[in-house]
């Protein structure tokens, strides 16, 4: 089967992973490729996400970059068995552009997921009306079908939400992105009461910092911290007007660990929160 010329975010993920361990042990590509009977070449594929390797590779390997991470191990060998077709947001691929499909992927594997926003409200918490809105900006200039389809991609990445053992969601949001009225003061309004609907669910927490808050520095794009099923397996993704970025080196992880701790500390509790954007939506 030839390389892949574009791997998945998890599928590169994967091989990262195996490339730290390969590089924490000492050992050289050339040595790997020794073991598995195969090339340099192959190695350098399957690091870069671009050739899938097999859950027998993995623990071969695994042993000998001498790694007795048994829980690391299994998570790599599990994300392995993936294969394309196996889940809901590969009916979008040739559809929407592949970061599409990268978000959808993280948010339906990560064991928990913590949301810093500043202007807009998290996708998983969007309502229909204030998705189209969003998609619908000037700066986009997209087609109406295209709308329609990233509106409903949207929509299906909620079902996260609804699975029997959803991750548990914490959101801080700045006031500023709950006074911004995208799509009208009754869009704003609905999705002003859909945020106050969800922060009674039990695995969703809502925190705002409010203006008067003087302990907090603006992120100016949103930021998502999915946790893995293993600490090494977090990833932060950084969301930009046009395309995102995934994290995953130790120090980018610890400096969003820092951000999001500063984050919570300068927000109100979840009550305060609530009344908070209670009184904000009775003044729509």
């Amino acid at each position: 089967m030839p390389p892949r010329d574009n791997p998945t975010a998890r599928q590169a993920r994967l091989g990262i992973e195996l490339r730290k361990l390969r590089e924490r042990a000492g050992k050289t590509a050339r040595e790997t490729a020794g073991l598995l009977s195969t090339d340099q070449a192959k190695i350098s594929n399957i690091e870069a996400g671009r050739i899938g390797v097999s859950e027998e590779r993995i623990r071969r390997l695994a042993v000998f970059y001498m790694c007795d991470d048994a829980a690391l191990v299994d998570a790599l060998c599990a994300m392995a068995r993936e294969h394309r077709g196996q889940f809901w947001w590969d009916e979008y691929r040739g559809v929407l552009a592949p970061g599409f499909l990268d978000i959808a992927e993280l948010e339906h594997h990560a064991v928990s997921l913590t949301s810093v926003q500043s202007v807009t409200i998290p996708g998983l918490l969007q309502t229909e009306e204030y998705a189209r809105a969003l998609f619908s900006a000037a700066h986009l200039k997209l087609p109406p079908d295209e709308i329609e389809v990233r509106v409903e991609h949207r929509m299906r990445r909620q079902g996260v939400m609804q699975t029997e053992t959803p991750p548990p969601i914490d959101v801080i949001i700045h006031e500023a992105a709950l006074r911004m009225r995208f799509g009208g003061r009754k869009v704003a309004r609905a999705q002003l009461e859909r945020l106050m609907e969800v922060s009674n669910h039990t695995h969703v927490t809502v925190k705002v910092i409010p203006f008067t808050s003087e302990d907090f520095i603006e992120v100016t794009h949103p930021v998502l911290y999915a946790g893995g099923p293993v600490p090494q397996l977090d990833t932060v993704r950084i969301d930009m007007p046009f395309g995102g970025r995934f994290l995953n080196t130790e120090a980018e992880l610890q400096r969003y660990r820092k951000l999001i701790a500063i984050a919570e500390q300068a927000a109100l509790d979840t009550e305060e929160s609530r009344q908070f954007i209670r009184h904000i939506a009775r003044d729509l």
